[in-house]
Order: C-alpha cells, then structure tokens, then sequence
C-alpha cells in the first residue's frame, strides 16, 4: 500500500492490513519530498524505528540535478536509526536489486526469515563508531 503523507486516514482503519514496514522515499530533486518525510515521521510510532522504518533515496545519479544534500538524508537515518538505502529508479539493474533489498527486508519485518528479527537486521546494517 502506498501513501503520500502521514497519518493515514482513520476512516479505513479496520480494513487496514498488519503494517510489517514502512519506507520513507525521498527525492534528491526536491526539497519538498524531505520536508514531507520529516513531517510524516512525527506521525510513526517510536516502536517502529526498532528496525521496521526505512529511508529509501531516488535520484542519486544525477548529482548535478540534486537539491538535498546526502549527508542531511543520512543524519535523518542515524537520528532514527534505520537504514538509508540510496538508489536510481530509471536504471533497471539498480532498480532491480534495490526491488530486491526492500522485499528481504519486508521478509524478515514480517518475521518471514527463521532465526532473524527486524531488530537484530537493523543492528547488522548500522556502521559501528569505529567507522
């Protein structure tokens, strides 16, 4: 499923499936797409951030055309320690594998992977301090 914005309407709450991940995307192009984030996070509740929210950055490869810097996107992951995945939707090997990245991650989200929680792969995918 997919929306624009945070919250989502209550109206459909009942009709509403179990919610495994969420996944930011974010256009380099536009500040506003990282504006609209921002404002949506404050509308996730805290428990998700253990390893069910992730950010997933379009438009990476064209660097000239950028109006968001990588490094604001990336300090958005560390504040709330989930994952940035960057990606360019318009090469279709990229687009492939990053296809693939985010449906691992709804696999072990919905605790679909034996022996791998949402928590433990978040863990994995953080960079430790001595990096």
């Amino acid at each position: 499923h997919l929306a624009t914005s945070l919250p989502l309407p209550s109206e459909r709450d009942h009709l509403r499936p179990r919610i495994d991940l969420v996944v930011f995307m974010i256009d380099i192009k536009s500040k506003y797409s990282l504006k609209n984030v921002e404002t949506s996070l404050t509308h996730v509740d805290a428990s998700f951030f253990l390893g069910k929210v992730c950010f997933l950055v379009t438009g990476v490869g064209r660097v000239n055309a950028c109006s968001i810097e990588t490094n604001a996107v990336c300090k958005l992951g560390e504040a709330y320690c989930s994952p940035v995945l960057f990606c360019e939707l318009e090469l279709e090997g990229i687009r492939a594998t990053t296809a693939q990245r985010l449906l691992r991650m709804l696999q072990i989200c919905a605790g679909h992977i034996p022996g791998v929680s949402a928590l433990s792969f978040v863990s994995l995918m953080r960079k430790s301090d001595d990096d």
